[in-house]
């Protein structure tokens, strides 16, 4: 996936998936604690949130541009 920003495991499999049927795919993610021990409190869950619920406000404008009916 050459166009990919960032990659996830995860959303690996969704990407394979969508591009086999030829349709796009949007992955979004917030991070909330880095790679290392798990430190729960140094996790920034809230933060996270936060930055999911802007980007998504942010959405619209991508999703729309998909439309090609």
């Amino acid at each position: 996936h050459p166009r990919a920003l960032a990659e996830g495991m995860e959303g690996f499999g969704v990407a394979e998936a969508a591009a086999a049927q030829g349709v796009p795919v949007l992955e979004v993610r917030a991070v909330s604690n880095p790679v290392g021990p798990r430190d729960r409190a140094a996790w920034r869950i809230g933060d996270a949130l936060a930055a999911l619920t802007e980007g998504f406000g942010k959405l619209a404008p991508v999703l729309e541009s998909w439309n090609t009916v």
